[in-house]
């Protein structure tokens, strides 16, 4: 109704066709439904018609608003920092290289530079790679998550290895065995855990310094085996949470290092390099996880021990999003080793690099994960709105050809001779491009079964045809204008049989195979629109062109 008032207050009586095209250009997910929609606007339309004028005159004003030029819409903002100073805000995104950035990494180094932005401050980028077996590092990582950040307009002020600084993570656990803050346990991981549940204190616990440094430098040496011994913090072994009780910050890890090779055989827990870090960084706000509230919780004892001041922390919640399901880094790596997916770029992957692929422009991802804001509960959404935020970015620039899957060849009885068909290549930048209609055409499988003899359809931009012999796939010229061909899915999409390009498109849901018309080659690298089909980047040619699907 609001669509008809509208269109009926600028030209004095709604028309049914103006109202559909204004609905079907605002919400495109209801072109599947036009004839339902339409059913709707004759009602609205016969119901204002019905009207009086006088209540005529107040729906125009309720709705009057929406006729004045709309105020440019200002970007969400992310909500303020506690304590923020400009030009001292310090935050980092920390991530384990094991894989590249997928959509969840993107949003921690959107938003943490957002931040930084905001507030004229320090982005940090800090590779927390102190693991070198459970969660191994991937050499290539390390470059794609610089590439995938700077694409993203969050290119970091410092770039920082944590495995690379390990002999400074030494010289603060050697301090807190100086001070018996930390001490080497021999009790196994079944051992220790009877204690923990208990509450009750590690028969090593009270192990003097000068023992324990004995024993640390034993460690470094490589005189134990793996699990033998490890470093404990000490806390509170009467804590509520007996995750918090004594936890480990070093262990022995007999396994090379992609960055660093065997240089040490004694490795930092993620809770204790982090703690450090963050204090030598020194940074100021520190945004993770709900589920990583205990991480803070250990780190307050190293922090109160030396008496450092902890970062302001928000916990944020966790961001599901449904197309793309629960796959962990570690899962999907397993999976490409599997032979499931074709590479860390496969379009059905949530990476920044199969995004990119995909031909997704950074502005659209970032806008997508700061509309997701900053709370502490869990965000479910769909990767559609992603796919809106770039429609809106690619949609004016990209050329629209046409694309035949799953082809079926037909002949055109009565066609006289080829003609050059002019099909508009971009509405918003103008221009054409020519196709040579002939007698022998390809069309979409799922179009040619569904038509009857007898039915009339219109190859778009070139002629009306009239289906006569379905076995023989023939049909008969029934002339050029448009005219007695009721539009929708009875104006399809075509391609001479000479003249065009074999096609592959890796797909999400699956891969297309079929032809595109040569006019495409112009457009190798961009985006464009395969007409009825999807939004494509068009990656290469050589005997066939290969296209990465984008959206719809």
């Amino acid at each position: 109704m609001k669509f008809v008032v509208l269109n009926a207050a600028k030209y004095g009586k709604p028309n049914e066709k103006a109202v559909m095209g204004k609905i079907m250009a605002e919400m495109p997910e209801l072109r599947s439904k036009a004839k339902v929609v339409l059913e709707l606007v004759k009602e609205c339309v016969a119901e204002f018609e019905s009207l009086s004028e006088e209540k005529k005159r107040e729906l125009i004003e309720r709705y009057s608003a929406e006729l004045k030029p709309k105020a440019e819409k200002k970007e969400q903002k992310l909500s303020p920092l506690e304590k923020a100073e400009k030009g001292k805000v310090v935050m980092r995104f920390a991530p384990n290289p094991n894989g590249p950035p997928t959509l969840g990494s993107a949003r921690g180094i959107v938003v943490n530079d957002e931040y930084c932005k905001i507030y004229d401050g320090k982005f940090i980028l800090r590779f927390d790679d102190t693991d070198p077996r459970t969660k191994r590092p991937m050499l290539e990582a390390y470059e794609w998550y610089l590439e995938d950040c700077e694409w993203l307009d969050a290119k970091p002020d410092e770039v920082v290895y944590a495995s690379k600084r390990i002999p400074i993570y030494y010289e603060y656990c050697e301090k807190l065995l100086e001070m018996e803050k930390a001490y080497p346990c021999f009790c196994s991981k079944e051992e220790f855990k009877k204690y923990r549940d208990s509450g009750i204190e590690c028969p090593h616990r009270n192990t003097s310094a000068e023992d324990a440094l004995e024993i640390w430098e034993k460690m470094l040496n490589g005189e134990f085996r793996e699990g033998e011994v490890v470093i404990r913090i000490k806390t509170d072994m009467k804590h509520k949470d007996p995750a918090i009780r004594d936890w480990v910050a070093f262990r022995i890890i007999y396994e090379d290092h992609p960055l660093v090779g065997d240089e040490f055989c004694v490795w930092p827990t993620l809770d204790f390099e982090s703690a450090i870090e963050d204090h030598l960084l020194g940074i100021t706000h520190i945004i993770r996880g709900k589920d990583l509230r205990d991480s803070e919780l250990r780190q307050r004892y190293i922090y109160e021990y030396f008496g450092w001041e902890y970062p302001i922390t928000r916990h944020w919640g966790k961001v599901s999003i449904h197309e793309f399901g629960k796959l962990s880094t570690s899962e999907l790596r397993k999976e490409i080793e599997a032979g499931k997916y074709r590479g860390w770029d496969d379009p059905r992957l949530p990476t920044i690099r199969a995004l990119r692929r995909r031909g997704f422009k950074p502005e659209a991802i970032r806008k997508f994960i700061l509309s997701l804001g900053v709370g502490e509960n869990d965000v479910s959404v769909s990767v559609k709105n992603l796919y809106a935020e770039n429609r809106k970015l690619i949609d004016p620039i990209a050329n629209r050809y046409f694309f035949v899957w799953d082809p079926v060849e037909i002949k055109i009885e009565g066609l006289d001779s080829c003609v050059d068909v002019k099909i508009p290549l971009n509405p918003t930048k103008g221009g054409y491009r020519v196709l040579k209609g002939s007698k022998e055409v390809y069309i979409c499988r799922e179009d040619f079964e569904r038509l009857r003899e007898g039915d009339i359809v219109r190859l778009k931009d070139f002629c009306n045809i009239r289906l006569i012999d379905k076995d023989g796939a023939k049909f008969k010229f029934e002339g050029f204008e448009l005219k007695d061909v009721k539009k929708g899915k009875n104006i399809i999409h075509w391609l001479p049989k000479r003249d065009v390009v074999k096609c592959y498109v890796y797909g999400v849901e699956k891969d297309y195979e079929g032809f595109a018309e040569k006019n495409a080659l112009n457009d190798i690298g961009n985006v464009v629109q395969f007409e009825r089909f999807a939004f494509c980047r068009l990656e290469a040619f050589e005997d066939e062109l290969e296209a990465v699907y984008t959206h719809p």
